[in-house]
């Protein structure tokens, strides 16, 4: 599994977005498609909102990548 530490430098970031900073994503747009695709999930559960609001303290998953939200 792929441990990805992300951290927030607002409130939230969109889950599209999260996933592109990240580098799971080439784009917002590829973003979405993927959220799409049912393959993305937030906490355990699947995610389709592709602009659903991550904050710190959450996990999302994608595939053997796991993204942590934390507070800067």
């Amino acid at each position: 599994m792929q441990r990805i530490d992300f951290q927030l430098d607002r409130d939230f970031v969109e889950l599209n977005q999260l996933l592109k900073l990240a580098g799971l994503a080439d784009s917002g747009g590829a973003g979405k498609a993927l959220v799409a695709t049912g393959a993305v999930r937030v906490d355990g559960a699947p995610e389709l909102r592709k602009t659903c609001k991550i904050r710190a303290g959450q996990v999302v998953s994608v595939g053997d990548a796991e993204i942590h939200v934390g507070a800067a």
